[in-house]
């Protein structure tokens, strides 16, 4: 036996019966032994071992509390293969055991203001989404500047993840008035009859071409749809509970104000919140194509080639369809970061992100959806810090 070996020890009793007890066993590359097994592990604690020659039938109990049936099965010395049947549990969406969530009920509530009133009085913070096409600057004077590094490299952690039916800011050329999808074009950024409404839409659509309208069977995520642009918000916190199994939370303002109170941010600077805050956002729009296929959107912004290379940095608020330029959002300031690009993404990466958000402690089925679009927040209202670096 070589010490890389993990071998089965046979306790041999006076008569000619023999009990197995079965460890892991790994095969070296010197072992010219050859084993025939199949084990097959049910729901139980028992385990019944016959031996004859070098034929191995077991069978070893597991406790699982989700139930199912392990197979095992090798008759050569290839690798063995696993087979797990886990009955009706959907394991890409099984979350963690339950247990309390502390940022549950953690939002602060602040009231929309009346936009022209609070500029009067000196109290009115930029606004988003705004226009984020090279070149441009609001008209809003502001003391206060954006973050202009990756988010973690400040703390912040990202909380939620929540998108929203076409663009609420705007570039020039890629997400714009001239962007058109399965509804037409953007006309205007008004809503579509009874349904969210709609902001700006990429450039990309091509009803000539599959990828823009071949159906997606979607097990995950509700109500969205190939050849449509999306705006994706990753809303990131220094309050959060990061590095924790309560990270990410919905709605977000759980998740940004978790370890913050109203005491503690009422002695907060403008430039204290904007540097404590930030959201990222990037735009796609889906295609039914798998070489468009990114893992993981749960961690934020795809930083890779062109994607998340072109920032727009600036100071605004949260977004939403419950402010527009006469209500303007009372979270504000906080750190804006917008890749001014937008990106193709296959329908398949969306709904496995879904499915990581069914897997999370705490319930965010209020995100699998798509949300309404603000509409463009004026020139007077959109801070005057914009930066690209």
């Amino acid at each position: 036996e070589t010490k890389d070996r993990f071998s089965h020890k046979l306790h041999h009793k006076k008569s000619t019966s023999t009990s197995l007890v079965l460890t892991t066993y790994r095969r070296t590359q010197s072992s010219k032994k050859t084993m025939s097994s199949n084990l097959i592990l049910p729901l139980s604690v028992a385990a019944v071992v016959s031996v004859v020659g070098m034929s191995i039938t077991a069978i070893v109990g597991v406790t699982r509390d989700n139930g199912g049936t392990v197979v095992m099965g090798s008759n050569n010395p290839s690798p063995q293969s696993l087979l797990i049947n886990t009955g009706n549990v959907d394991l890409t969406t099984r979350g963690p055991p339950s247990g309390v969530n502390p940022c549950d009920g953690a939002k602060i509530q602040l009231d929309n203001v009346q936009c022209a009133a609070a500029a009067i009085n000196g109290q009115l913070n930029g606004q988003s989404g705004a226009n984020v096409t090279k070149g441009y600057v609001g008209d809003l004077d502001v003391d206060v500047e954006p973050i202009d590094v990756p988010y973690y490299q400040r703390g912040l952690c990202p909380v939620n993840v929540h998108w929203h039916e076409g663009a609420e800011h705007l570039s020039v050329g890629e997400y714009d008035e001239m962007g058109t999808g399965p509804t037409g074009k953007a006309e205007a950024h008004r809503a579509l009859a009874g349904e969210v409404r709609e902001g700006f839409q990429c450039r990309y659509y091509d009803e000539s071409e599959d990828m823009f309208t071949k159906p997606y069977e979607w097990k995950h995520c509700v109500g969205m749809k190939v050849g449509q642009t999306y705006e994706v918000h990753w809303p990131h916190s220094a309050a959060g509970a990061c590095g924790t199994t309560n990270q990410y939370q919905t709605p977000f303002y759980d998740g940004v104000f978790c370890n913050l109170d109203m005491e503690t941010l009422v002695t907060l600077t403008p430039q204290q919140i904007a540097s404590a805050v930030g959201v990222q956002a990037q735009i796609f729009t889906i295609v039914n194509d798998e070489s468009y296929y990114y893992p993981n959107l749960m961690r934020g912004m795809i930083v890779d080639g062109e994607k998340g290379s072109d920032i727009a940095y600036y100071t605004g608020s949260t977004t939403g369809t419950s402010r527009d330029n006469e209500k303007c959002s009372s979270y504000a300031p906080i750190t804006w970061q917008v890749d001014r690009k937008c990106h193709k993404i296959s329908a398949s990466s969306f709904d496995q992100l879904c499915a990581d958000m069914k897997s999370q402690r705490d319930d965010m089925s209020d995100d699998l959806y798509a949300h309404g679009s603000r509409e463009l927040v004026a020139d007077e209202w959109a801070a005057d810090n914009g930066k690209l670096l």
